[in-house]
């Protein structure tokens, strides 16, 4: 019996393999076979080897190679056919991706959730609570480290099913909300940490207007950068007196506590009151201060915990979800009544 012509594929069609269509993204991202090997971790020889029998094989589907040599140290140059097909296939590995983490959610197999470094805590608090159950019902729980500045991206590419974390907000009415559910921790402005001493920093607190007098520490993403966008414009790095630049606030608090830079760093309140506390790391000997927003517009700290809109009333109560959701409120409950008993 003859095959129906809509199963008639191109054997040289039906023997790419999703690795080859990674292997070609790469190569389109890193310009040579040399960069992409080093992308995906392998030998060159192995990724130019898959990049050749592409090449021939739908130079001779389509007419024209997907990539074309040039001199010694130079990038490949990718032809029309080239581009496009690159462009099908992250299309291709993005819609299976999709479609295999859109199965994982509905039958709750797994769960991947992320949190930033200072509401590890929190979650793996809700984690501990949870864990004989998931045991039992064979429920594999994934937890990564998730940067501030990625937190809603990873969220919304389905990278992630819940994050615990921290957002800039612009308020109640914050259009980059939209799309997420959100259980609210906390919502706070700034602190300032310094090794100053009295004398030339007075306290208990300051103004936004006394920054630009104050040598800081700043890093260059995330939410501080955020603030100072807001209350500065985008010459903030013009304005202010950057005294070192930082990738992590636990690493200013280093430099402080050290000695090794005098001057502040500007911290989430949170992480402000842990200093003053003595409940942090790194934090010895250092003094916060509050800062008072003077400047506007009403920027905030959002402290919680991020799931994507409709995503937990698809599923019943006992789903890996909302079993997890409901240990996290549990924390969120418990960590208000100890707060509360504090301020007594």
């Amino acid at each position: 019996m003859p095959l129906n012509p809509r199963w008639q594929y191109p054997t040289a069609l039906l023997d790419t393999t999703m690795d080859q269509l990674r292997t070609l993204l790469a190569v389109h991202e890193a310009g040579t076979a040399l960069g992409a090997a080093r992308l995906l971790g392998r030998e060159q020889s192995s990724v130019q080897k898959q990049l050749d029998t592409m090449n021939r094989n739908f130079g001779t589907m389509c007419g024209e190679p997907l990539v074309l040599k040039r001199g010694r140290s130079q990038n490949v140059l990718f032809t029309p056919t080239g581009e496009t097909l690159a462009e099908l296939a992250r299309d291709t590995l993005k819609d299976w991706l999709e479609s295999v983490h859109g199965c994982r959610r509905r039958l709750g197999s797994r769960l991947n959730v992320g949190s930033t470094r200072y509401t590890l805590g929190f979650l793996l608090s809700a984690v501990e609570l949870v864990t004989e159950d998931f045991d039992r019902r064979g429920v594999e729980l994934k937890v990564e480290h998730v940067r501030t500045r990625d937190l809603l991206d990873r969220l919304g590419s389905k990278e992630l099913d819940l994050v615990c974390g921290s957002v800039l907000t612009t308020g109640d009415g914050d259009g980059r909300l939209d799309g997420f559910e959100v259980m609210e921790w906390r919502r706070s402005g700034l602190s300032l940490v310094t090794n100053l001493p009295e004398d030339e920093l007075p306290g208990p607190g300051l103004s936004v207007r006394d920054l630009p007098g104050l040598p800081l520490a700043v890093s260059a993403d995330g939410l501080i950068p955020g603030f100072l966008r807001g209350w500065f414009g985008g010459r903030y790095r013009q304005e202010l007196n950057i005294a070192a630049e930082i990738d992590t606030v636990q690493y200013g608090l280093e430099l402080l506590s050290s000695g090794v830079l005098r001057g502040c760093v500007l911290v989430t309140q949170g992480i402000g009151e842990a200093v003053a506390d003595g409940r942090l790391q790194g934090g010895s000997g250092l003094r916060t201060l509050q800062l008072a927003d003077d400047l506007g517009p009403d920027l905030a700290v959002l402290v919680g915990v991020f799931v994507r809109g409709g995503e937990r009333a698809a599923w019943d109560a006992d789903h890996p979800l909302n079993v997890l959701w409901g240990a996290l409120a549990g924390e969120n409950a418990r960590w208000r009544r100890v707060m509360g008993s504090r301020e007594e």
